[in-house]
């Protein structure tokens, strides 16, 4: 079955983290909406291999809207965390209990949305400490899949084994 999903994406997120899960997810047939603060702009990855154009507002959107939310890392995440609407969008997304898939620094908006105490997780090495302080269980593996709600990788290199683990999630 068709799942939507939502990106939170921004200016210099890693290009491949944001286009190859995309991808698989399309040629699977599930619906990606790009969010940020604009609807219609165009953003670059971080080595401007890949752009998109945001297909939503967060003003316009809901976590009830959506079935999966996917946050890819680089640069991104750190600068979405600096505006509460998109922390308050991940909180409410983790509340409902809906699969968030994050890869490398992706699980900064988990950690100021202070919805990871007791969760296991991984992500790119330099945010480890962030994460254990945040209450979280750290595992350095290339995937790990907390309970089919939090499915998060540590880098670019492990984008096979990411992406496998969220289409299986999506199937449930």
């Amino acid at each position: 079955m068709s799942k939507r999903i939502a990106v939170l994406v921004s200016h210099q997120f890693a290009d491949d983290e944001y286009s190859e899960p995309v991808e698989a997810f399309r040629a699977a047939h599930h619906t990606i909406t790009n969010i940020n603060t604009h609807a219609g702009h165009v953003i670059y990855g971080k080595k401007y291999k890949h752009s998109m154009t945001i297909d939503k507002s967060i003003d316009d959107v809901s976590a009830h809207d959506f079935d999966a939310l996917l946050i890819p890392g680089g640069q991104s995440p750190s600068h979405l965390r600096l505006d509460e609407r998109f922390i308050n969008f991940v909180r409410h997304f983790a509340n409902l209990y809906k699969p968030i898939f994050c890869i490398c620094h992706g699980p900064l908006l988990l950690i100021d949305a202070n919805v990871i105490k007791g969760r296991r997780l991984t992500t790119h090495e330099q945010i480890s400490s962030e994460v254990i302080e945040a209450g979280a269980v750290y595992l350095d593996q290339a995937v790990v899949n907390d309970n089919n709600l939090y499915i998060t990788s540590r880098s670019q290199a492990d984008l096979n084994a990411f992406i496998k683990e969220s289409l299986n999630v999506l199937r449930l």
